[in-house]
């Protein structure tokens, strides 16, 4: 496998903010919760299923005063649920991650540019969410980092 120089620092760069988060709550004491969730298959109701999950951990974490992070990433098919032409979940991501902190959603660039290839036009994603350069590297890298994966 070939690791371009650009994609090695930006990798670099990710694993060391990670480290640097794990590393304060370390250092204060609080407890932090993260978990990663994979979407990659276009079913509204799986998606439904990460949000529902996200909402009801943010929920829990906030009454006992603990914080937490949830970070969905959608890739493959699963893209389909941010995409602004194609998701059925538009109002709900808005709502989630307007009013819920320490959610996040992104989605696969890999994935943004293989649609945009087999489409032949840019893609849109829906407001607030981001890009990755990879779902899955994502994914592991959050792993790496102490991250709990959530299957759903």
């Amino acid at each position: 496998m070939v690791v371009s120089r650009r994609g090695v620092s930006g990798i670099a760069a990710l694993m060391a903010g990670l480290l640097a988060t794990r590393v304060k709550a370390a250092e204060t004491g609080v407890t932090v919760h993260r978990v990663a969730m994979q979407v990659s298959t276009n079913d509204a109701g799986v998606f439904d299923l990460a949000l529902n999950n996200a909402v009801n951990l943010a929920r829990e974490y906030g009454e006992v005063a603990e914080e937490f992070q949830v970070e969905i990433v959608a890739y493959g098919p699963g893209l389909h649920m941010v995409r602004a032409d194609t998701s059925p979940a538009k109002a709900r991501i808005r709502s989630v991650t307007e009013s819920v902190p320490g959610i996040v959603i992104v989605a696969c660039g890999n994935t943004i540019t293989a649609m945009e290839h087999g489409e032949g036009r840019k893609l849109e994603l829906l407001p607030n969410v981001g890009v990755v350069r990879a779902g899955a590297v994502r994914l592991v890298a959050l792993q790496e980092a102490g991250w709990s994966y959530l299957r759903v």
